[in-house]
């Protein structure tokens, strides 16, 4: 059953896992997301208080694999900016 579940803030599982353990004391958190939610957010934890800060470094070659398709997205969205920050990369 457990396999099937694709939405849920936190699932408990046997007859031994009551939903006051996870309020109080089995770790998990109680504050959950409720009419449909946990279908795009987890229950509140440690890591909805934890600021991350992510890292790109793309080589030439790896712009020359993406840009056209950074220009043309960039376009559409009529972001000119963006477009030129990899135009001028790419002379």
């Amino acid at each position: 059953l457990a396999e099937r579940i694709t939405n849920a803030g936190s699932v408990f599982l046997g007859h031994f896992s009551p939903e006051s353990a996870g309020d109080y004391a089995s770790g998990t958190n109680h504050t959950l997301p409720t009419n449909g939610y946990a279908k795009a957010y987890s229950g509140v934890s440690l890591d909805s208080f934890i600021r991350k800060i992510t890292f790109q470094e793309i080589t030439p070659e790896g712009l020359a694999n993406i840009g056209s398709a950074i220009e043309v997205m960039a376009e559409n969205e009529k972001l000119e900016g963006h477009s030129n920050a990899i135009k001028v990369r790419m002379k």
